[in-house]
């Protein structure tokens, strides 16, 4: 596979700090990346300069072989973006403003009306076409901007954040929308704070930290490196005090995750068998018993903590 974006020593700096300090990374034709990180740590910078919006205090951005910076309008005819603070005209439809994204890019009326009307279906928008984007729900809105962000059928979809704050059938909505277009080939890059979203989406992740690319690669390689993250989550048929529970030998750490209970650990095994005397001896009858691998959350956490 070619790579469609490139990143090389990507640098960008507000006064004394470094926003991003000299990344480096390659997103391949028709993959899912995900770019992770916590708030602050340089994921919407880097997207300002990956599609052309600032210009980096040094390094370089390609985009399917076109200098962002030097052929900036071939590059950005590739792309399909949603920026973070992204919005539609309010005081028009969202029709009207599908037909205006969709002229920007000069798209015949034909095409224009065609993919409007697929995409307003896909999104659950179409019985709402008519009516303005000022009276739309948050949801409804940022179902709205996916769409915008799709008249041009672009090569690579590049989205900051879409499904923060939505509502349940809103995130669910896109995040199919998102996988379709993968299947269809559609390279897509994607920044989120859910970790789980990633999870399910993304070929490969990379998480920055402090300006500063922390790890890249598939989800699951990265959590094969951890394992001493592995965990077991119980309950039980009746509560019982995590302090107990956490002073087992073979436990790492023991936290409450709602009603149940999870016990990190480096070796499961012998653990498990310790939590069957620990039951038998308290008269305690399993709910569920569960050995977890560490998720991706758990990765997050380790490599941002660290490296703070």
């Amino acid at each position: 596979m070619r790579n469609v974006i490139e990143a090389v020593n990507l640098t960008k700096l507000y006064g004394s700090v470094k926003a991003v300090d000299h990344i480096s990374f390659e997103v391949e034709d028709g993959e899912f990346f995900g770019f992770l990180g916590p708030n602050g740590a340089g994921k919407t910078t880097t997207i300002r300069m990956l599609t052309g919006v600032i210009r980096p205090d040094s390094g370089t951005v390609s985009v399917m072989g076109y200098d962002i910076q030097r052929e900036s309008l071939k590059a950005k005819q590739m792309l399909g973006i949603l920026p973070e603070m992204a919005n539609a005209y309010v005081d028009l439809t969202a029709w009207q403003n599908l037909m205006f994204q969709s002229e920007l890019y000069g798209l015949s009326k034909k095409v224009r009306i065609e993919y409007a009307v697929e995409l307003l279906k896909r999104l659950g928008l179409y019985d709402r076409k008519d009516d303005p984007v000022k009276g739309f729900s948050k949801g409804m809105k940022q179902r709205l901007l996916v769409c915008m962000a799709l008249v041009n059928r672009p090569r690579i979809l590049v989205l900051d954040e879409p499904t923060t704050g939505l509502d349940v059938q809103s995130a669910r909505l896109i995040r199919e929308m998102l996988q379709d277009l993968a299947q269809k080939g559609v390279t897509i890059f994607l920044t989120t704070h859910n970790m789980e979203e990633a999870n399910q989406l993304c070929d490969r992740v990379a998480i920055i930290n402090n300006g500063k690319i922390a790890a890249i690669d598939r989800p699951e390689k990265l959590k094969a490196a951890t394992k001493e993250l592995e965990s077991i989550e119980i309950a039980f048929n009746k509560p019982v005090e995590i302090e107990s529970l956490s002073r087992l030998p073979g436990v790492v750490d023991a936290k409450k995750m709602g009603d149940k209970i999870r016990l990190y650990t480096r070796n499961p095994d012998d653990l498990i068998h310790r939590i069957v005397d620990y039951a038998k001896s308290n008269e305690l009858k399993f709910v569920t018993l569960n050995v977890l691998a560490p998720s991706l959350e758990d990765i997050f956490i380790k490599l941002t903590e660290e490296k703070k």
